[in-house]
């Protein structure tokens, strides 16, 4: 009789620690599963800034590229003026007094305004539109630190 009380008790006791293991591990499975779903969603979010990240640095290039477009077509719409004589560039400066000569003749009088030579034409287009990349890249880069790298 007493072998007969033992083997239930014995089966009992075996049930319940074949289910306790497999509640820890049920447990430990919840446990896991809520860490990946935070991880999901922080991965999400950094997903999602990282896209209005890049579409803001997108917009940024757009906007500058366009005015340097627009700057460097103004610079060569005004040399193609000054080319074809439409437009002149002028420096502003002041012509010494001359000294008489032995004959009489001679002066300023006639003198047309004082402008740049052809070569420093050229050099100062080419200035121009340095100084208007020079200008795109400084303010694009200022936008850059303000919108994407300050947030």
């Amino acid at each position: 009789m007493l072998r007969d009380c033992w083997f239930p008790l014995v089966m009992v006791l075996v049930a319940w620690t074949y289910f306790d293991l497999i509640e820890g591990q049920r447990d430990t499975a919840r446990s896991e599963r809520d860490i990946a779903q935070l991880e999901v969603t922080g991965l999400r979010e950094a997903a999602r800034i990282s896209g209005e990240m890049l579409a803001d640095r997108d917009e940024n290039d757009r906007t500058r590229t366009e005015a340097l477009n627009h700057a460097l077509s103004e610079n060569n719409d005004l040399r193609r003026a000054v080319d074809d004589g439409r437009q002149r560039l002028r420096v502003k400066a002041t012509c010494s007094s001359p000294k008489p000569d032995q004959t009489g003749s001679g002066g300023v009088a006639d003198a047309a305004p004082p402008e740049l030579t052809a070569d420093a034409r050229s050099d100062y287009f080419i200035l121009r539109d340095q100084l208007a990349l020079s200008r795109e890249m400084i303010l694009g880069l200022q936008d850059h630190v303000r919108r994407i790298c300050l947030r």
